[in-house]
Parts: structure tokens; C-alpha cells; sequence
């Protein structure tokens, strides 16, 4: 049964004795202070979204005009009357919730990726991690719980088949296509400090430590500062893939067993096409607002994807999530489970191992309280009954 909520009186009773939180309590606080603290090249690339940062700020308008209708006398608020675990893919989570795949987590604290796992592991909750990442995922794998890996695919599929077998050795449960970024969207929060970190050798360990990729090099990376940026420039031929189409599905079916989820996906009939194509999931998301200025908030788009493929695949949404009444939403609109990104980075960053439980825990806490709250005692019990739209 559920004890997030339980973080509130570990703060009131802390306040007893004159203990204060050492972080804020909110989102928006992490990343105010994170915004003050942090070297300005590394929160401009988490924060940061595409051109005029419209999509982004929709992302969480959005959330504004739907509005939860609580339930009342349900019995749902006491001790042990809330069970908030969900199985998604095969994989069982003390809530439904994972980490969104954020690459270079060494720009916020080194070991990024490792403490990351380790504290969505103790908390039970899942984590997402990406082909970017800083740390080789057979280190992540080998102290993560309930992990996924990110596929970025590659221009040359004998290197993503390498990345997909390696991760299923390694331990992930799932894989997860992101099909929203062929190549990177227009940022002008990093154009304007001219930092693009993957030119320096950073988060692309996976490729590092890749045998697909290091044979396409003349020289171990290691060696040499030529090596290396011999190794970068690899990397820039094979990041991306412009040819990928649906059915290229059927080549990852043939290299994995694990369930697939493609994200990146807002329009209805291209999850349709993908789950034609074999996926298992779509994760509908715009990637945080990172690629395309103005498109769709992704919780506008959640509703029709889940009406056209939500009985033949899971469903599950990314993009905007701050609050636990925002992971309520998206869930009663069909989610089967959300995927958190840029506050616990700014956790990351701003504490480390603490910085991440506790930007967790804040979710968590609100999650389980608002679903108490309204009246249900599983995210089983969320449905659309429970929401309406404000415009």
C-alpha cells in the first residue's frame, strides 16, 4: 500500500525542531533556484526548448484547462487505503511513474545516470535511460530496479542492433524508440552560449563503449585528443536517422524480445501505424517542447491517440508533467503511466542523490494525495468521468 504521502509529515515533524527543506517543495522552486545556481551552459541545455519556447509553455497551459471533479466519501484517504503500483510492459512500478530519458546527465553531476537508477530503484518507481548518457548503460543496468533503454536509432542499423542487444543483456525490461528527433530541434538557449556538449565528448558513452562503433574507428578514442574528436565526428555521421519508417519495426522485433514503445508520437494515425507495425506502446510526447515551436501540447493530444489505438497498446505520456493532479489528468485521460523529466535534473544538479529522491518524492507525495483525494484508490480507478475541460 501507498506511503508517499507520507513526506509531508516528515517535513511538518522536521519543522518541529526547526529543520527546514534544504530544496524547494515545488517543480517551478527547483528549477527557479537550479536557474540561480548552475553553471548557465548546463541549465540552458535541460531547460531550454525549441525557438520561441512556445511549445513548451503549451505543454503546461494546457494542463489548465482540464479541471478533476473529486469524488468524496470513499474511504480513500486512510492509512493503507491507496495501492498506487501499475504494471506497464511486463514491468511492475510502486507508482506510474519513470524518469524521462534526459542524456548527459554529467553537465548536473557526475555518476548522473547511475544515481539516478539507484534512487528510482529504492523508491520503486521506473527509469528511462538514454542513448545520450553519460554513463555506459552496463553500469546503470547493473544497479538500476526497473529500468528501459532509449533507443536513439542510428544511421547504421548493425550499430542500434548492438545498443538494443547490449541493453537487453544489461537488464532493461523495455525498449524505447524516440522517433521525434531524426535531428535536434532550433534552441536558442544553447546557440547562444554556442554549447552543444556532445561535440565535446560528452554523452556519448554508449557510443564509447559501443564494439559496432569503436571498429568504425581508425583509433580507440582514449588515445589521442585527434582520436577523440575523430570519434565525435563519427558520432555526428551516425547520430539520427532520416529513412526510419513503421516497418522498420520489424527489424527491431527481430533483434529483441523485449516490448517496444515508440515515443514522439501526437497524431492518432501515426499511432496506428506503429501499432500495426508491432509496437507494444506509444509514449504520446513532444519532447518536452525541445523540437517543434508551436505544435500541439502533448495532453491535447493524449485523448484522440488513446481513442484510436488504447485498446490494442498502452498508452503513456511525457511532456509537462510538474504536479501529481498533472500526472491524475494525463492518467484518467487514458495514460497507463507518466514519464517525469526536467525537475529531478534540476534536483540532480542542484544535490545530487538527494537533490533526485527529492524531487521524486514531491511528485509522488502529490500524486498520492490528489488520487486520495478525489475519491479512487488505484490509478485503476481514474477515468474520464473525473475530468472536464475548462476553456
Amino acid at each position: 500500500m501507498s506511503n508517499f504521502a507520507d513526506f509531508q509529515n516528515e517535513i511538518y515533524l522536521g519543522g518541529l525542531g526547526g529543520v527546514l527543506p534544504e530544496l524547494p517543495m515545488t517543480a517551478a522552486g527547483l528549477e527557479a533556484r537550479a536557474e540561480r545556481e548552475l553553471e548557465r551552459s548546463a541549465f540552458a541545455y535541460v531547460s531550454g526548448s525549441a525557438s520561441a519556447e512556445r511549445t513548451a509553455s503549451a505543454n503546461r497551459a494546457a494542463f489548465d484547462r482540464y479541471r478533476i471533479v473529486p469524488r468524496m466519501l470513499r474511504g480513500t484517504t486512510g492509512p493503507g487505503a491507496r495501492d498506487l503500483s501499475v504494471e506497464v510492459l511486463g514491468t511492475r512500478l510502486a507508482a506510474p511513474v519513470l524518469t524521462a530519458p534526459v542524456g548527459v546527465l554529467e553537465l548536473m553531476h557526475e555518476g548522473g545516470e547511475v544515481i539516478t537508477a539507484e534512487v528510482t530503484g529504492e523508491l520503486g518507481i521506473g527509469t528511462v535511460l538514454s542513448t545520450a548518457a553519460s554513463t555506459p548503460m552496463e553500469e546503470v543496468g547493473a544497479v538500476a530496479g526497473a529500468w528501459w533503454y532509449q533507443l536513439y536509432w542510428p544511421s547504421d542499423d548493425d550499430l542500434a542492433r548492438s545498443f538494443v542487444e547490449r541493453a537487453e543483456r544489461a537488464g532493461a525490461s523495455a525498449i524505447v524508440v524516440t522517433v521525434d528527433t531524426p535531428t535536434l530541434g532550433w534552441r536558442p538557449r544553447d546557440l547562444e552560449v554556442a554549447h552543444l556538449p556532445f561535440l565535446h565528448g560528452k554523452g556519448i558513452a554508449n557510443y564509447l563503449s559501443d564494439p559496432v562503433f569503436l571498429d568504425r574507428l581508425a583509433a580507440p578514442p582514449h588515445e589521442s585528443q585527434e582520436a577523440m574528436q575523430a570519434a565525435v565526428l563519427t558520432w555526428i555521421g551516425l547520430f539520427g536517422n532520416h529513412t526510419l519508417r513503421p516497418a522498420d519495426l520489424a527489424h527491431l522485433r527481430e533483434w529483441t524480445d523485449l516490448p517496444i514503445a515508440v515515443k514522439g508520437i501526437l497524431h492518432p494515425d501515426d499511432a496506428r501505424q506503429l501499432v500495426d507495425a508491432g509496437a507494444d506502446a506509444v509514449i504520446v510526447s513532444n519532447h518536452g517542447g525541445r523540437q517543434v515551436d508551436g505544435s500541439i501540447a502533448a495532453i491535447d493530444a493524449l485523448p484522440a491517440v488513446v481513442a484510436t489505438i488504447g485498446d490494442r497498446a498502452d498508452v503513456l505520456f511525457d511532456s509537462g508533467v510538474r504536479t501529481g493532479s498533472d500526472m491524475l489528468i494525463a492518467l484518467a485521460l487514458g495514460a497507463k503511466a507518466v514519464l517525469y523529466g526536467r525537475p529531478w535534473v534540476y534536483g540532480l544538479g542542484l544535490a545530487g542523490r538527494a537533490g533526485v529522491r527529492h524531487a521524486l518524492r514531491l511528485l509522488l507525495a502529490d500524486f498520492d494525495s490528489a488520487l486520495g483525494l478525489s475519491g479512487c484508490a488505484t490509478p485503476g480507478d481514474l477515468n474520464r468521468s473525473l475530468i472536464v475541460t475548462s476553456r
